[in-house]
């Protein structure tokens, strides 16, 4: 093995061993709280608006749950007018990723107590990666959701549109309706929860091995 490479690893493996201190410990604790608090509320939030809908069709996507506006009638009139253009209707037991989502977020939360416990940075390290591909999929397959909705139309379908991706982020026209698609309190919470691991790895950086 190289000299360099070497030193390399030799300086990874000091960093990953560093010990937590007070300030990352309590960042950490501060990251589960915002885990746990963003179960009851929604990540994401799709707005339908249109000159018959005056007041606008609403869906609040959880983690676990779509709930839709005015008493759950709105997702009654979308998957109507999802008929009309062909589109599937939208049923929340066909986003499976709800059935197994809260388990994820509740092993985040016993992986990070651990990492606080224990107070090692090489345990903060693999939260850190392990919610990156947690946050790259989640969004990917909703992504996917999306353009699968908007593209696998019914050609026998009543009105004749072209197959269109549905707006993830922003607002967007379809047809005489409006449509936008925009992150809500949940998200920020667990951006939150991103930002407490950072914080932990930062103030612990130059920790010495006792």
């Amino acid at each position: 093995m190289k000299p360099d490479v070497r030193k390399l690893l030799k300086t990874e493996f000091k960093f990953l061993a560093k010990p937590l201190n007070l300030t990352s410990r309590i960042l950490l604790l501060i990251g589960v709280v915002l885990l746990m608090a963003s179960y009851w509320f929604p990540l994401w939030q799709i707005h339908l608006t249109a000159p018959q809908y005056a007041e606008g069709l609403k869906l609040d996507i959880h983690s676990w749950r779509i709930v839709a506006g005015n008493n759950g009638q709105d997702i009654v009139e979308i998957n109507n007018l999802n008929h009309y253009i062909g589109m599937k209707p939208l049923h929340q037991a066909d986003f499976f990723e709800m059935r197994w989502m809260p388990f994820i977020i509740g092993g985040f939360v016993i992986f990070t107590l651990r990492a606080a416990v224990f107070g090692m940075m090489r345990y903060v390290i693999d939260l850190f990666t392990m919610f990156t591909y947690f946050g790259i999929f989640s969004l990917g397959s909703f992504a996917y959701r999306m353009y699968d909705y908007g593209h696998n139309l019914d050609p026998k379908a009543p009105v004749d549109v072209e197959p269109f991706m549905p707006v993830l982020f922003g607002t967007q026209q379809i047809a005489n309706f409006e449509q936008s698609s925009l992150p809500q309190l949940a998200t920020y919470l667990l951006f939150g929860f991103v930002l407490c691991l950072v914080g932990a790895i930062w103030f612990s950086r130059k920790e010495t091995i006792a």
